[in-house]
């Protein structure tokens, strides 16, 4: 029977593309769900994200029970999870987006404005860029991907540092630990580099 992939839908993802890409990248059984007890039954979460990390914490929280289920799921059970653009951000804590926001607290750290050192560089930071790998990149390799957001994540734990990007400085680009990966770039966006790490999100077994 093929792994049911729940992809979850509170208002503030980029949901079809997302799904579209899953099934690109070899997933026959995409769950667009709103329902926590779907995500209790999967196999594999992916939380996708667009917006503002505020919209976005609000938007999940007003789900019921879903952060409950998820939390579920993951920590207990262990099934693989992925995070993408600000679905990746409500790992951290919080977020400092108009004004402190709670987030998952799975991975310690916060959500920061990208910093203008040099006025050539422009926030948000959008487009494609490189991905360099961490010694503790899980999923992840190196590669090209396109990003698009004018926050990033500042971890409290260097080792749960997956990849970096360089824009004006150094930004994270992913995050893992244990069963858990977050990217900032949009896989669904960046054409076969994104496939693939979504082909071995599939296969994972953390």
């Amino acid at each position: 029977m093929a792994e049911v992939i729940a992809l979850v839908d509170y208002g503030a993802g980029n949901l079809h593309s997302v799904a579209n890409a899953l099934k690109a990248a070899g997933c026959s059984n995409v769950s667009i769900t709103a329902n926590p007890d779907v995500v209790r039954a999967a196999d594999r979460i992916v939380l996708p994200g667009v917006g503002s990390y505020r919209a976005c914490a609000e938007g999940l929280r007003a789900l019921d029970g879903m952060i409950e289920a998820m939390a579920e799921r993951v920590h207990v059970g262990g099934a693989p999870f992925l995070g993408i653009c600000v679905g990746m951000q409500l790992l951290a804590d919080r977020g400092v987006e108009h004004g402190v926001t709670p987030g998952l607290g799975w991975i310690g750290g916060e959500v920061r404005l990208i910093e203008r050192t040099d006025p050539a560089i422009k926030v948000p930071h959008m487009g494609w860029n490189d991905v360099e790998v961490t010694p503790h990149a899980a999923l992840v390799e190196a590669g090209e991907a396109y990003f698009l957001h004018s926050y990033h994540f500042a971890p409290q734990d260097g080792h749960t540092i997956a990849a970096m990007t360089d824009h004006g400085g150094g930004l994270v680009a992913a995050v893992a630990q244990d069963n858990i990966v977050g990217v900032q770039f949009h896989p669904e966006k960046s054409q076969a580099y994104g496939l693939a790490l979504l082909a071995r999100f599939l296969e994972w077994k953390p």
